[in-house]
């Protein structure tokens, strides 16, 4: 069995070593943020734009040192990690957290960070055979705000709603904002195919500014596909032609089911194929 490694503060640890102590802040309050990120063929997707958010939530939460993990920093870490790991394609988590000690007031405003890799079988985004079976979970809301938008380290909601998903046997949950509006899935972006035209829920309604999201709007501003960024009823997902998720370790995945409703995949199915034509 091949041993492999995490990257923390610059050092390599065998990937079950105990290297956070009970004072760590992320454990403690939750104070820190992560990005989850894709290596195909020894390759970062989307380095700069995971930097991008990432420093802009690290100048949210009032954390120094965002400006030295760049587009740069991402690349040459992911590769180190993945060259010890030997991992050719990977799923890798950063997760970035406030240094130091202090109560809830930190002692110190610099960060420290922890990388993970795990191997991953396929060199592109592989679009998903069976389309998943949702619900949405309601028994708790996200609220919008100045973090909604960042992948920070508090994620109560989320598991919350992933014990709902396994109690149910489903394969994702949808996520409602404060006002009863789509907002995101377990762990994507949520797209809404309704009369030709192409719907994702706002920022401002507290979703994930997701990586994935930002390429697949792009992608359908190339396609001249129409699409709105809105608030959207969640009633929608009755109606609706085709209804996707996407993130940014494994792509666009297409939604079959929802209750009795059953949905097509051929946006879905066209945009991943765009989506993996710079990888083939």
């Amino acid at each position: 069995m091949v041993r492999e490694y995490i990257l923390f503060q610059d050092e390599f640890h065998p990937a079950g070593a105990a290297v956070l102590n009970a004072e760590n802040r992320a454990f403690r309050y939750g104070d820190g943020l992560f990005e989850t990120m894709r290596m195909m063929k020894g390759v970062l997707a989307f380095p700069d734009e995971h930097a991008d958010r990432l420093q802009a939530g690290m100048k949210a939460l009032k954390m120094e040192g965002g400006t030295l993990l760049d587009g740069y920093f991402l690349k040459q870490k992911a590769a180190e990690l993945t060259k010890k790991n030997r991992h050719t394609n990977a799923r890798l988590r950063l997760s970035v957290f406030r240094d130091g000690d202090g109560l809830y007031t930190p002692a110190t405003n610099r960060c420290g960070y922890l990388l993970q890799s795990w191997a991953v079988p396929h060199a592109q985004y592989e679009f998903n055979r069976k389309g998943l079976i949702v619900d949405v979970y309601d028994e708790l809301t996200k609220p919008a705000g100045p973090l909604a938008n960042f992948k920070t380290a508090n994620a109560l909601l989320y598991v919350m709603a992933g014990i709902y998903r396994k109690t149910h046997q489903l394969d994702d949950a949808f996520i409602l904002n404060q006002d009863g509006f789509l907002c995101e899935s377990l762990s994507a972006n949520v797209f809404v195919v309704y009369n030709k035209q192409l719907y994702t829920p706002a920022l401002s309604e507290g979703c994930i500014a997701g990586v994935m999201r930002r390429e697949v709007m792009r992608l359908a501003k190339v396609h001249d596909i129409p699409l709105v960024e809105a608030q959207i009823n969640p009633e929608i997902l009755n109606e609706a032609e085709e209804v996707f998720v996407t993130n940014a370790a494994s792509g666009i995945s297409w939604v079959m089911g929802y209750g009795r409703k059953r949905y097509f995949n051929e946006m879905s199915r066209f945009l991943s194929q765009k989506l993996n034509e710079p990888l083939l």
